[in-house]
C-alpha cells in the first residue's frame, strides 16, 4: 500500500492489532477498575501515547536519515520481523509496574504509567521502524500509531475485562506477528528499489 494515506493506515492497523493483550491494555483494565473514571484515563492514554510515539517517530526518522541503502533496509526489515516474533509472547502486567495510583488521580497516574510502560514496548519499537520506513511522513506515522493505541485501549477502559476475556488473544498475537513479518519483508523489498 503506497500513497498519502499509507503511513497513517498501516501504522494504525499494525498498532491496533499488536496492542491486543499487550501490557498497556492490561494496564488500561487495571486503571479502569481502580478509578472508574473512563474519560481521564482515555485522555491520559492519549497524552502519554502522543508523547512516547512522537519521540519514537523522530528517532525512526533520524535513523532513516543517518542510514541509507542496504543498512536501512536490513534494520527496518529486521525490526519488523523482531517485533513480529515479540508479538507472539503474551504480556503479563506486573503489580510492581503500577505507580502509587491514589496519590495523583486518574489522568496523571494514567499519563505517567502509560508513558513509562510504553518505553521499549513493541509498539514503540514498531513506531521507530514505521517512522524509518515512512521517514517523509513521521506525523502520519505518529498519528496512526496513536490512533491504533486508542482503538485497542479505549474499549478496554469502557468495557473493562468483559471484552478482554472474550477476545481470542492468542489468535490476535499470531495475526499481529504475521502482519509484522509481512511488513518486514515488504520493507526489505520496497526499500531495495
Amino acid at each position: 500500500m503506497e500513497g498519502a494515506l499509507a503511513p497513517l493506515l498501516v501504522s494504525t492497523g499494525v498498532v491496533a492489532v499488536a496492542e491486543m493483550g499487550d501490557k498497556t491494555q492490561l494496564l488500561a483494565l487495571v486503571l479502569a477498575a481502580r478509578f472508574r473514571r473512563p474519560w481521564p484515563i482515555v485522555l491520559g492514554i492519549l497524552v502519554a501515547t502522543l508523547a512516547n510515539h512522537a519521540v519514537a517517530g523522530l528517532a525512526g526518522a533520524w535513523f532513516a536519515h543517518l542510514l541509507h541503502g542496504p543498512w536501512l533496509r536490513w534494520i527496518i526489515a529486521g525490526s519488523f520481523v523482531a517485533v513480529g516474533a515479540w508479538a507472539l509472547v503474551p504480556d503479563k502486567f506486573e503489580d510492581d509496574d503500577k505507580p502509587a495510583m491514589d496519590r495523583y488521580g486518574a489522568f496523571v497516574t494514567t499519563t505517567i504509567a502509560f508513558f513509562i510502560v510504553e518505553i521499549g514496548d513493541k509498539t514503540q519499537v514498531a513506531t521507530v521502524a514505521l517512522a524509518g520506513r515512512y521517514a517523509a511522513d513521521v506525523a502520519s506515522v505518529v498519528a496512526g500509531t496513536t490512533l491504533g493505541m486508542m482503538l485497542a485501549n479505549a474499549p478496554a477502559v469502557w468495557l473493562g475485562d468483559k471484552l478482554a476475556h472474550r477476545l481470542p488473544l492468542k489468535l490476535i498475537r499470531v495475526v499481529a506477528a504475521c502482519i509484522f513479518v509481512a511488513l518486514g519483508i515488504a520493507a526489505f523489498v520496497m526499500l531495495g528499489d
